[in-house]
């Protein structure tokens, strides 16, 4: 499995307590699991390009353990299940072998041969010395240390209260490692201090927020939070306050579509529990199978050249056909953005044709939806990619009918392809689709600067119906 962005090993102890295990050049670490059972972590290799980014990485993971910490107790319990399902098959294995033999044997065994008797005695003094290999000599190991705990292994390095409890096998640290410690730990407080401040703010903040009237679905709208988990619990935060229950999802929940990613992914899901309808697209930056495959196991809805309906409105999308890791474009196999662009729009306009219109469609970069927008085959047009608001603007088709395009800017508050810690490096934003009748009807953005402070922009009334 993928723990804190590594390849890891994970194995379940019993000495009460979750320890990391580093390799041969980094200390382990431990703390306490506050249960019977513990777990050994051993990590492997990782994808951070840089000791900053991986620093910045950890101190991202670590201001929302929990999310991790779900990941491993379920892959905890699922080996216990695997251990539990081996031994139950091994156990039949010799009521299995007792039955085979028959009556006959049986009874044949219970009256031992001298023979059969000196080979039982060898077999079981050779597998003895296999076991005990006395011909072998004590190799010398180092000593590991003792465990201390993290103040007293990083004195005039101030820890954070929530790390007190963790323990450190041989404390020697040099004075150039407790300096990458020490901007771990800056990291780590500035982004609880920052992101627990917003929390606290929502109230206020959310009461300018357009109530829903009776027979109204409000939806969250998000895109390009590029792994920057601490967003997460201020937009449920304000995804509450606005009553909404459903999201929808733009892409680009990723930097790179990698599996050491999940933990985004995770607290993600975590964070939007509860609220039943979830759908959502893969930006370019999701690149692949891991990032839709994840979703869907947790009960997203992958829309993907198809169409499905949430609480009595129909919405459709399309994956980015591009691909992008931490830089730019990369080449890929399949559809080009063009052509991607052209199906879209034949596959939404039959739909209009067949008198199933599709209220919003979501995509990742609004150009990919311009030209059915253009032909007047749907409402709304949803997307982020260019970590901006743009819109709404009102489209009349070529049909006669009227409809929408907007671009959230980025929920992460990404200045690049790369989650912020700490502050935010640029302004994020989300925001809430107010749906009616099986369309939509208004558009409110809520913005967040790199200040702390939230800007709840007027509730924009989307005119469908008028005449152009």
């Amino acid at each position: 499995m993928v723990v804190a962005g590594h390849d890891a090993v994970v194995q379940p102890t019993f000495d009460h307590h979750v320890r990391l295990v580093t390799g041969p050049y980094l200390p382990d670490f431990r703390m306490p699991s506050d249960s019977q059972v513990g777990v050994r972590i051993t990590i492997g290799k990782t994808e951070a390009r840089s000791t900053d980014e991986l620093i910045q990485r950890y101190a991202l993971i670590a201001s929302h353990t929990d999310v991790e910490a779900r990941a491993v107790t379920r892959e905890v319990k699922r080996l216990a299940i695997d251990a539990a399902v081996r031994a139950a098959v091994l156990a039949l294995v010799p009521v299995l072998v007792w039955e085979l033999l028959g009556s006959r044997r049986r009874t044949e065994l219970r009256r031992p041969t001298r023979t059969g008797l000196v080979i039982t005695l060898a077999f079981v003094v050779l597998a003895g010395f296999s076991a005990w290999q006395p011909w072998r000599p004590a190799l010398p190991r180092v000593d590991a240390g003792d465990w201390v705990s993290l103040p007293d292994a990083l004195p005039g390095v101030t820890v954070p209260p929530d790390l007190r409890k963790v323990e450190v096998q041989n404390e020697v640290f040099t004075q150039s490692t407790k300096g990458l410690v020490a901007d771990l730990f800056g990291y780590y407080d500035r982004s609880k201090a920052f992101y627990k401040a917003l929390v606290a703010k929502v109230p206020d903040a959310a009461r300018a927020l357009h109530p829903p009237a009776p027979g109204q679905t409000v939806a969250l709208l998000i895109s390009d939070r590029h792994d920057n988990i601490d967003m997460d619990q201020v937009v449920r935060a304000f995804a509450d306050q606005a009553k909404a229950t459903a999201v929808i999802d733009a892409g680009d929940d990723t930097s790179a579509g990698q599996s050491w990613e999940s933990f985004s992914l995770e607290s993600l899901d975590d964070s939007l529990k509860g609220i039943g309808n979830r759908i959502a697209i893969s930006g370019n930056h999701d690149h692949g199978s891991f990032v839709s495959g994840y979703l869907a196991k947790h009960g997203w809805t992958h829309l993907d050249h198809r169409a499905t309906e949430k609480f009595g409105v129909r919405f459709f999308g399309v994956d980015d056909p591009r691909a992008s890791g931490l830089g730019a474009f990369i080449p890929v196999k399949g559809p080009t953005f063009a052509e991607e662009t052209a199906t879209l729009a034949d596959e939404v306009c039959a739909l209009d044709a067949k008198g199933e219109r599709v209220a919003t469609v979501v995509v990742h970069d609004a150009t990919m939806a311009r030209t059915a927008l253009e032909r007047g085959c749907t409402d709304l047009v949803v997307a982020g990619h260019v970590h901006v608001q743009l819109g709404p603007d009102r489209v009349v088709g070529e049909n006669g009918k009227a409809g929408y395009t907007y671009t959230n800017g980025t929920t992460g508050g990404a200045a690049f392809a790369v989650a912020a810690v700490g502050k935010l490096r640029r302004e994020a934003e989300f925001t809430f689709v107010t749906y009616q009748d099986g369309r939509p009807v208004g558009i409110q953005p809520v913005r967040v600067s790199t200040h702390g402070q939230f800007t709840v922009d007027p509730y924009i009334v989307l005119n469908l119906d008028e005449p152009h």
